[in-house]
């Protein structure tokens, strides 16, 4: 099985300081890690309709803005029977090592709402700020799930000018 994957980076700014959304994933059989909203891409899902699908199904926030979705291309009506999504996402992962196998993209997206205590195999989402996310990913990377132990890691590199590895 080979799984596609949409994932958020919901970010915002409270009193001049970056935040992000992490949770607790609550799946059967599987630890109790931290992790990103996102998940699979449905058939024929387009990768924007799935993170706003996710993001709302797991944290009950509905996505308002999306960091490179004016760069969005389709070619819907060029052929009835086929169209193509080009879109320019924050950061894209594959699994190169066990686990499953796939590929996912990383959009740092904004949402508005009230954050929901339980979501869809996942549970308290809440808001943490990235210095307090850069200290937990050097004192810990295995309490996050490995794709996103990976795109924090990125984020905070490419983002933020984190001077950690």
């Amino acid at each position: 099985m080979f799984y596609v994957n949409a994932r958020a980076i919901v970010e915002r700014e409270r009193d001049g300081i970056t935040e992000i959304i992490i949770q607790t994933r609550k799946k059967p059989n599987q630890p109790k890690q931290f992790e990103l909203p996102g998940g699979g891409v449905e058939l024929f899902e387009s990768l924007t309709a799935a993170l706003r699908r996710e993001v709302k199904e797991e944290t009950g926030l509905e996505v308002t803005w999306i960091e490179g979705e004016e760069t969005r291309i389709d070619t819907t009506g060029i052929n009835p029977n086929f169209a193509v999504e080009c879109i320019r996402p924050f950061a894209a992962y594959q699994t190169i090592l066990g686990g499953i196998d796939s590929v996912g993209y990383y959009f740092v997206c904004r949402a508005e709402g009230e954050l929901v205590q339980e979501g869809d195999r996942t549970q308290n989402p809440h808001w943490i700020n990235v210095d307090e996310l850069s200290k937990r990913i050097l004192e810990d990377p295995l309490q996050f799930i490995n794709i996103d132990c990976a795109a924090i890691k990125f984020y905070l590199k490419h983002r933020m000018n984190w001077p950690g590895h």
